[in-house]
């Protein structure tokens, strides 16, 4: 028996002494995928933790992504197994206080900048602007979301701001995903200057080098990358939109716009079509973090565990259920 297979078999069994399930982003290792009771995009897994009959959630991702878990089931144990399981543009903004300090990102050609003053917060962005609402990206943390009016996902941040009774909103933290929604909607969107350094990274040219590499293949974009990246794909969606589209599209060859961890689920339900990514250096380091052997850890010592405080989980709920009451 190999050593990862003993892994897993101490894995299901603890998991089945602690009640507990494991849920993996798309964006997570192939072995903890493989794992996981259930993938998916960060909010998607969240509502789908809430609904099983466990006492304990194992979520194989970043810090947010706990977060969105406790604030979703309060009454359940949230584990994150890799503590420092960090999400750089969620740490771009905060509510008040100092800034946390973050680094070049590898693989990233230029030095990240920030062009708001060291200390400007959210609550500074309410008080330039007021009365106008706050449309925050489900990846931020509990107290982003509670100082807000309504969440949105990448797949309905259109509809989101549309639904806004106001023909000015604030959109924080990724201004990739703002730009998005500015191109298709008639509201006036003030960004916050926030981006996810995997998606980012990638230009024009990139789009145009992969279609040349391969010219019967369909680019598929995550709307956190550039609106120039945006602008020459063939769907723009998130990372379950691109899950559905490949399923359904007739055709087969794809190159995928986001995070590379999303090619393992595409390439196992779609075992007839072929797949490339947008840039091999797509590859978020935060979300590598996470091994087998952070999960069995995590259920052995049930350490690291996410709770959000009530007082910020209360209002920061009100922010999600408002986004899904937008039909």
């Amino acid at each position: 028996m190999s050593e990862n297979q003993q892994i897993v078999d101490e894995i299901l069994k603890l998991k089945e002494q602690r009640k507990a399930i494991i849920i993996a982003h798309n964006y997570q290792r192939e072995e903890v995928q493989e794992i996981a009771d259930f993938t998916g995009d960060s909010l998607e897994l969240s509502r789908e933790a809430a609904k099983v009959d466990c006492d304990v959630i194992v979520f194989c991702g970043v810090n947010f992504m706990a977060e969105s878990a406790s604030i979703l089931s309060p009454d359940k144990v949230v584990l994150l197994p890799e503590l420092d399981a960090n999400c750089p543009m969620a740490d771009m903004i905060r509510v008040s206080g100092e800034r946390k300090v973050w680094k070049t990102f590898p693989g990233y050609e230029e030095q990240p900048t920030f062009v708001f003053p060291h200390d400007f917060t959210l609550l500074d962005m309410k008080e330039k602007y007021p009365g106008v609402p706050v449309v925050t990206y489900v990846n931020t943390t509990a107290d982003v979301k509670a100082e807000s009016d309504i969440c949105c996902t990448s797949a309905n941040v259109v509809k989101v701001v549309e639904s806004v009774d106001s023909d000015t909103v604030i959109c924080v933290p990724d201004r990739n995903l703002s730009a998005w929604a500015q191109k298709n909607t008639g509201k006036k969107i003030i960004t916050w200057d926030g981006f996810c350094h995997v998606h980012d990274r990638v230009r024009a040219e990139d789009v145009e080098r992969a279609r040349a590499e391969h010219p019967d293949a369909l680019v598929m974009a995550h709307p956190e990358c550039r609106l120039e990246v945006l602008e020459r794909a063939d769907h723009v969606t998130s990372t379950s939109g691109m899950l559905r589209f490949a399923r359904q599209s007739d055709a087969k060859e794809f190159i995928v716009g986001t995070e590379v961890g999303l090619l393992y689920r595409l390439r196992k339900e779609n075992p007839d079509k072929v797949f490339y990514p947008l840039r091999k250096d797509m590859i978020c380091p935060n979300m590598k973090k996470t091994r087998l052997e952070s999960v069995l850890r995590a259920l052995k010592e049930m350490t690291h565990e996410v709770k959000v405080p009530e007082e910020i989980r209360v209002r920061a709920v009100k922010a999600l259920d408002r986004m899904l009451e937008v039909r």
